[in-house]
């Protein structure tokens, strides 16, 4: 069925292409949320030269320190690493920014109260503010047992859905009949709670590396407990997701949707193993087809709508482009629907307004990116050099140059280093679940930007690595790898003692 489902949606996608100007080979088409000024040849050139990749990793590249490009911030040596704007912000810019923060921290309370712009909380939400998942702008975890909470963790729910309806999404599973597209495991007063996230952590592969070093891959065992509702319908599949880090986003928004289609090969035609496909999904707020570049399944084509559906579904707050006071509660669950809310007429009728919205999204889109760490060091120019050996490089692309934006001069024809192609993998069966998401498989991922990842101890306060929080360290993280980053996982394990330890110090000062 999903064959040809599949089919059928390629052409409804191939038709949305042509129709917005096809996407997928005209620089700056699809990309309303842009403000675009074309390149020039002569600019296109240089683009292409400075992306090659290097021919000799005996000294670092030109501007490699600098990975956020101008706007690249000092690195520090304690938990606000990453909560710095962007260097390149003007007085302006750095004053919208500190009040976007502010809302950003701002706890939620529930409706009504005399504080009007911050009262609507829930009904059920799994995070009273953005900062309680994005603590410090860093990373979130995964619960360190059957008996810790699940914040900064959430539980996406899907189903399959009938063919007719799976056109109209591109593919999207359907939400649960009763616990909607996320799990809510808090709620406000008189208002039951959907349940309690719960974990067991099992020991899994057992893998003895060159030189005697013993690894164990721990398996999580995810149940939803104490569910309020009933059961989950048959078919509902449960995909728990760690907060990502919050570094850099502006910059990946700018990025051409078409150099990055460019990277995908979704058949593998050059028999490299390797078959990223770029995630095209239909956008509620520009009613197009766009590139998805944001979530785990880049799902989201733009920050303000990944703004509008945190606040919508992890707080269950209202915005012009998710409307619904109710947040993610479904109809059957008719006290939670029915609760007060507070959606007021001085805020545009909604709980969050445009303007508080648009405040929230820019401090989301100009939080820097630290400089890189030891560029110089031997052990890490090796560590490169044995990234790009063991065909990392193919998915975690390390760099690309931003859009020539009029609007935005702070992301404007920037050369940045995310380590990351923003495409689909299949990961293979060890990071699967079951829960599609727009077109990507339940076994499918967007390659996840690695700028930063050194410095998740500093800021977060663990070292928990993937969607889920499963890796304890880099190497776990690693040897994870399945699917189409099999070979590269197999070529890391194949690496002596020092050759391992120089890749890890390479992805350690990113």
């Amino acid at each position: 069925m999903y064959e040809v489902i599949g089919s059928l949606c390629a052409i409804v996608l191939t038709l949305a292409l042509v129709a917005i100007g096809g996407v997928a080979t005209a620089q700056g088409t699809g990309e309303p949320h842009l403000t675009i000024l074309p390149r020039t040849p002569v600019e296109a050139a240089r683009v292409a030269k400075i992306r090659a990749a290097p021919t000799t990793f005996e000294t670092p590249e030109r501007f490699e320190a600098n990975q956020g490009g101008a706007g690249t911030v000092r690195r520090r040596n304690d938990a606000e690493a990453f909560s710095l704007p962007q260097q390149n912000l003007d007085f302006r810019q750095q004053g919208d920014f500190a009040v976007g923060n502010g809302l950003f921290d701002r706890p939620w309370v529930t409706a009504p109260a005399s504080t009007i712009a911050s009262d609507g909380l829930g009904p059920m939400f799994n995070a009273r503010s953005c900062q309680d998942c994005h603590v410090k702008d860093g990373r979130g975890h995964a619960p360190l047992d059957a008996d810790n909470g699940a914040l900064s963790l959430v539980v996406r729910l899907g189903r399959p859905v009938v063919p007719d309806e799976e056109l109209a999404r591109y593919l999207r599973s359907g939400p649960d009949p009763v616990y909607g597209h996320q799990f809510s495991d808090a709620s406000i007063a008189g208002v039951a709670a959907e349940g309690r996230v719960a974990v067991d952590w099992q020991d899994g592969e057992k893998i003895t590396l060159p030189g005697g070093e013993g690894v164990t891959l721990r398996r999580p065992e995810w149940t939803l407990t104490d569910l309020a509702y009933g059961d989950l319908a048959h078919g509902t599949a449960i995909s728990p997701r760690v907060a990502p880090q919050m570094i850099g986003l502006g910059l990946i928004e700018a990025i051409p949707a078409a150099d990055i289609i460019a990277g995908a090969d979704p058949d593998d035609a050059d028999g490299d193993g390797i078959s990223g496909r770029a995630h095209i999904i239909w956008s509620p707020e520009h009613d197009i087809a766009m590139l998805g570049r944001f979530g785990v399944r880049a799902t989201t084509p733009t920050l303000r709508q990944q703004a509008a559906d945190a606040f919508n579904t992890d707080i269950g707050i209202s915005s012009p482009l998710r409307p619904d006071a109710a947040g993610d509660c479904t109809d059957p669950q008719t006290i939670c629907r029915t609760a007060f809310d507070g959606n007021d007429v001085q805020q545009g009728g909604t709980e969050v307004s445009g303007e508080m919205l648009d405040l929230v999204t820019f401090y989301s889109r100009n939080l820097g990116v630290p400089r890189r760490a030891t560029v110089n060091d031997p052990s890490v120019l090796r560590g490169k050099a044995l990234f790009h050996a063991a065909r990392c490089s193919a998915c975690h692309t390390p760099k690309f140059v931003t859009h020539r934006l009029a609007d935005r001069p702070e992301h404007s024809f920037q050369l940045i280093w995310p380590y990351s192609d923003l495409l689909l993998h299949d990961m293979g069966a060890g990071l699967a679940d079951d829960l599609r998401a727009g077109q990507a498989t339940g076994a499918e991922w967007r390659t996840p930007p690695l700028w930063g990842i050194g410095l998740t101890q500093q800021v977060s306060g663990h070292r928990q690595f993937l969607h889920d929080g499963r890796a304890r360290s880099l190497t776990e993280a690693i040897l994870w790898h399945g699917g189409e980053g099999q070979a590269s996982r197999d070529a890391f394990a194949s690496f002596p003692p020092a050759d391992r330890a120089a890749l890890i110090a390479f992805l350690e000062s990113l």
